[in-house]
């Protein structure tokens, strides 16, 4: 075995979330396909690593793991907390084929709520629907009950007369509401007390340390960093979490002097830091709003959505980048289409700030290797690969073969980060490894096969680009009972956690 790494000078331990004493893996697989070795767990870091059974610590607390495999705790690295926690209580529309079965569905949970009460659904995909949802349909089954039912992507919220009224457009035409209309709309219309939501958050935050979580990048649309902290305070958080930052609250975090990837100054030490500024330059696959460079199938010559929609212009959007990113805070842009993507990488080459563009879910060949030449991290989501390959064959006819394009990103030497997009997947960082790995999770040959990752690419951009556990490293760590190099297709889209520590303390440990 190798000598032990030095410790690394840059990660420091939590005191306040620190195990209190030493303690010692034992007989634990060094990463996957790794040697069996003793971890020793010190100050919330690991302080050394020895081959199995060689360790002179003897009588040290500790926990033989029988041969499980360890690896560096996971991240999450695109969330939405709240609706997440939220659209795990709602009417789930996901397996709806139409807006006539998705008002079905709608009448069937009315029928069980008491009068007056906001009918709040969640997951429908209308993209390859055979009828256009209309707020007319939903009159008819819910005339009096204030409803609204959100798109799986959450850019699009369908809502009934009652509700638009409730919101001040009772003449709406369509009860459609798109992109930033939807957003105002959910957070209106949002009947979850401050502290349920917070109460739900915490308890998504614990099913996640049990997936093998450490830590995740909240993009849920609001003040986050008021929120977290409050909700760190009123209990028990089991992941780190990155706090994303808005337009309308950037002047605050510039005068509080939050830095990206820093603790707040006037919260130091914790959980929490500062994540990037959110920008948006389009909109969505399913709701037909994603720029592109090439017409949507359908559309009339001069429509102005022929081509989906821009939501900012370049001098804009560059302007806001080099705004926060001269006080330190770095973008994280939204680009999905492969026009929206050139126009984020032309503002980052125009401000040359490092940062993020979320998504990238249709790329132009030639702006592969930009990424990797701006220092910018490409946060991707794979699941949306396997949720969305109906509908890009539909309306990216031609052109899937760069879409979602992961292998040649990373053979263009980009760095990417793995995420779920939660509630628009899952929160659960195997199946979003699984779907990097497969590209299907049904019966179905992987959707453009060429663009798998191998199980250890997965892992190290579901990790933050940890590769392997060092001494010297932040205790954040995964137990799990099956070696994911080996484990077949089904084990590693489940894999059984054993447990999962943050800065030695155990979150999460199974019985």
């Amino acid at each position: 075995m190798t000598a032990p790494q030095p410790p690394s000078p840059s990660v420091s331990p939590d005191p306040s979330t620190s195990s209190a004493s030493p303690r010692t893996l034992r007989r634990v697989r060094l990463g996957a396909g790794g040697p069996l070795c003793d971890v020793r767990i010190e100050g919330g870091l690991v302080s050394e690593i020895h081959p199995a059974g060689t360790s002179r610590r003897v009588g040290e607390p500790g926990v033989d793991l029988d041969g499980r495999t360890l690896l560096p705790g996971l991240w999450d690295a695109h969330v939405h907390i709240v609706q997440w926690a939220v659209a795990r209580r709602r009417l789930d529309l996901a397996g709806t084929v139409s807006a006539r079965d998705a008002t079905d569905a709608v009448r069937e949970r009315a029928a069980g709520m008491s009068p007056g009460e906001l009918l709040a659904g969640y997951g429908f995909r209308d993209g390859l629907w055979p009828d256009l949802p209309h707020k007319d349909l939903l009159d008819a089954v819910v005339p009096d009950r204030p409803t609204i039912l959100v798109g799986a992507d959450l850019h699009t919220a369908w809502l009934n007369s009652a509700a638009l009224a409730s919101l001040g457009q009772g003449d709406h035409p369509t009860g459609i509401l798109r992109e930033d209309e939807c957003l105002h709309a959910t957070a209106e219309l949002s009947s979850v007390s401050q502290e349920s939501a917070d109460t739900w958050v915490r308890d998504a935050c614990a099913a996640a340390a049990r997936r093998g979580i450490t830590g995740l990048l909240d993009f849920e649309w609001a003040d986050n960093l008021t929120d977290w902290p409050r909700r760190m305070a009123g209990g028990t958080v089991p992941v780190r979490v990155a706090a994303a930052v808005y337009p309308e609250y950037l002047d605050a975090a510039i005068d509080r002097g939050l830095r990206t990837g820093a603790a707040p100054p006037d919260l130091p030490g914790g959980l929490l830091e500062t994540g990037p500024l959110k920008l948006f330059t389009d909109g969505s696959l399913n709701t037909r709003t994603a720029l592109c460079h090439d017409p949507y199938p359908g559309t009339a010559p001069g429509d102005p959505e022929e081509y989906g929609i821009a939501r900012v212009t370049p001098e804009s959007l560059a302007g806001v980048m080099r705004r926060a990113s001269a006080h330190g805070i770095e973008p994280a842009v939204h680009a999905i289409g492969d026009h929206a993507n050139e126009l984020a990488l032309d503002a980052f080459e125009t401000v040359r700030c490092r940062g993020r563009i979320e998504h990238g879910q249709l790329l132009r060949p030639e702006d592969l290797p930009r990424f990797a030449d701006l220092d910018v991290t490409l946060g991707v989501q794979p699941t949306h690969a396997v949720d969305d390959r109906d509908v890009a064959d539909r309306h990216w006819h031609g052109r899937t073969h760069r879409a979602f394009p992961f292998a040649d990103l990373l053979a263009a030497g980009a760095r990417l980060e793995l995420g779920s997009d939660a509630p628009v997947a899952a929160l659960d960082p195997w199946r979003s490894i699984a779907n990097a790995v497969d590209r299907t999770d049904d019966s179905r040959p992987a959707w453009h096969p060429e663009q798998c990752l191998s199980v250890a690419q997965a892992l190290a951009a579901s990790a933050r680009g940890r590769r392997s556990v060092r001494v010297g490293d932040r205790a954040d760590l995964v137990v799990v009972d099956a070696d994911p190099l080996t484990a077949d297709p089904a084990v590693l889209r489940r894999m059984p956690v054993h447990g999962t520590l943050l800065a030695g303390g155990w979150t999460y440990l199974s019985h």
